[in-house]
């Protein structure tokens, strides 16, 4: 079964880090790029991270600039998501998805790709 499955999030305090887990099962992350992208209760999803298919670009998006990092481990066939200094406005569901290009680290342009069903980051003040 192609799928993509998040982990890591949960409930942290302002100022914390916390590292996100992005599993691929039923296909490689090979030669993919990556995105990460949160949704907050009545506000679009907007863009967190998003690493090329080449593994050479690496892109951040405004909600969380600085403050993240985006890995891959081929190993596990697994992307990461480092967070750090949350806030609690960052408190969202955080979901990842693949594509075969990357155009941008817009939502839009991974609409075609393979998305997970995301894990729940709670950031109390």
């Amino acid at each position: 079964q192609v799928q993509l499955v998040e982990s890591g999030g949960g409930l942290v305090h302002a100022g914390d880090s916390l590292e996100l887990s992005c599993q691929a099962s039923g296909f490689s992350l090979e030669n993919l790029a990556i995105g990460w992208f949160r949704q907050a209760p009545g506000k679009e999803r907007e863009s967190v991270a998003c690493l090329s298919a080449s593994d050479d670009s690496r892109f951040d998006g405004d909600s969380m600039k600085g403050r993240v990092s985006i890995s891959k481990d081929r190993g596990k066939n697994t992307v990461y998501l480092r967070m750090n200094r949350l806030k609690p406005e960052d408190t969202a569901i955080y979901v990842c998805a693949t594509e075969l290009y990357l155009q941008s680290c817009a939502p839009h342009d991974f609409r075609l790709g393979t998305w997970g069903r995301g894990t729940q980051v709670t950031v109390s003040s």
